[in-house]
């Protein structure tokens, strides 16, 4: 049987835990799932730990509601999508109008093993951080194919998953003050210190926005999103 319990996609970067933080306001229990698939940005599955202890320690609520943790390895992903999320290249736009960022079929493999797990654990609800308003054209952040895909996973799996995705239509700034409204301004001190977005995988300096090279497209978005938040 399935029960109301979430499981979260869990990066350890600040979508992810803005989103964590959003299915533990919500759901009794949830569990959290990060990938390894040889991503240049390791490191941000460093933070997971820390993260969860943060979230753990702001809210009692929270605290009691928080369960397992999994990781699971995907190298074979890492090992032949050939992008710049995978190996040591420059970040640059291709041909095809996408940055070679962006890992064929990544979210899709993400929500597919989300399902079995979350079929095996008895959860019904899966939360991920896509977005479709501050991306980069991912085709697999669309609002219509995480729709496309809980039809199918439901279909394959004989179950009633519902795939949430609370930041699909909000940008950066929305994101920081989603967090705010969740955590107050320890969640949001949480996710400038704590959380790593950065596609090089750099720690780096500490921006007002947080770690990262700061000339990354993903740096460069979270941190013109903390400017707008943080001026609003």
């Amino acid at each position: 049987m399935q029960d109301e319990g979430a499981l979260v996609l869990f990066s350890g970067g600040q979508d992810s835990t803005t989103c964590l933080a959003w299915a533990l306001d919500r759901f009794p229990r949830v569990e959290t799932l990060g990938f390894d698939y040889g991503q240049r940005h390791r490191v941000e599955l460093e933070c997971r730990d820390a993260l969860r202890s943060g979230l753990r320690a702001m809210r009692p609520d929270w605290a009691a509601r928080l369960g397992e943790d999994h990781t699971v390895g995907l190298a074979a992903l890492g090992a032949i999508s050939e992008t710049a999320l995978t190996r040591d290249v420059a970040i640059e736009m291709e041909e095809g109008g996408l940055p070679n960022t962006f890992v064929p079929g990544r979210n899709l493999v993400f929500l597919t093993f989300a399902a079995a797990l979350a079929y095996r654990r008895g959860l019904r609800h899966i939360v991920g951080g896509m977005c479709e308003t501050d991306f980069s054209g991912y085709p697999d952040c669309r609002d219509d194919t995480i729709k496309a895909l809980q039809i199918a996973l439901n279909l394959g799996m004989e179950r009633r998953f519902v795939l949430h995705t609370p930041l699909m239509w909000i940008d950066k700034a929305d994101t920081w003050r989603l967090a705010r409204d969740l955590g107050g301004d320890a969640l949001v001190r949480l996710v400038v210190e704590d959380t790593h977005t950065c596609y090089r995988g750099e720690r780096g300096p500490m921006h007002p926005w947080g770690h990262g090279c700061g000339t990354c497209p993903a740096c460069e978005l979270r941190a013109a999103g903390w400017r707008r938040f943080a001026g609003g």
